[in-house]
């Protein structure tokens, strides 16, 4: 299948991102993806897309992925954020410049491209935007600080920008994955999620590919959980 729709992803290159990227290549879309690895250039050459070795956390890396995109095929339709993973440890013993680092990994890496992407958009008659978050954003857990402060900035975030592009066609949406294949495993982690195992990286993507799609055309500014009901009373 061709959609003739062009998706950019960053933080691309293994996880969910890359699940992403193979899910979106599937459905027909061109992909050109960021990864600071080159495991993203080598996924784009096996996808027939466009990789670029470079970090979301520098505006010059994602401007070369958008500029090459543009390049190459002359829209953007879709736009797919990841991130790493972002400094941890006991809440008052994080650094200033941990917690900075975290704003970088967990809120930054939206903003930045999300800013070089929407008059693209604009321009196109529309887009949508889909960025992976995580569970933990609205309850937080001691184990990922940074991510679960910043990632509840990203929803409040993620809220401005539908309500500010809704009306030229843009959507933005949030996934709040619980815990997932691409991390490690314990059976203690899996008996607090009630359907008993972890998510795949696949179904995340597949998620991802659903509210980018037409089906996913009325939802904008939604944080969705797709953690197996782990946080299903919260």
């Amino acid at each position: 299948m061709t959609t003739g729709k062009v998706a950019l992803i960053t933080a691309g290159g293994s996880g969910m991102g890359a699940a992403s990227a193979r899910r979106l290549a599937a459905d027909g879309y061109r992909v050109a993806i960021l990864s600071s690895s080159g495991k993203g250039e080598a996924l784009a050459a096996e996808l027939g897309g466009i990789g670029v070795t470079g970090s979301n956390q520098s505006n010059d890396d994602l401007k070369r992925l958008v500029d090459a995109a543009m390049a190459a095929w002359g829209r953007i339709d879709a736009l797919v954020n990841s991130a790493g993973h972002g400094p941890r440890g006991p809440v008052l013993e994080i650094s200033d410049a941990d917690w900075h680092r975290g704003m970088d990994v967990y809120l930054m890496n939206v903003i930045r491209p999300v800013r070089l992407v929407v008059p693209i958009m604009q321009a196109n008659g529309g887009g949508a935007i889909v960025n992976i978050s995580t569970a933990w954003a609205f309850e937080p857990s001691p184990m990922f600080p940074t991510s679960a402060v910043f990632r509840a900035g990203l929803a409040a975030y993620t809220k401005l920008v539908a309500d500010s592009y809704a009306a030229d066609n843009i959507r933005i949406n949030n996934i709040l994955p619980g815990w997932i294949d691409s991390l490690p495993a314990t059976e203690e982690r899996r008996a607090a999620v009630p359907m008993r195992r972890y998510g795949t990286s696949d179904e995340i993507a597949a998620t991802v590919a659903f509210l980018l799609s037409d089906g996913g055309g009325y939802i904008t500014g939604q944080n969705l959980k797709v953690d197996g009901g782990l946080m299903r009373s919260l």
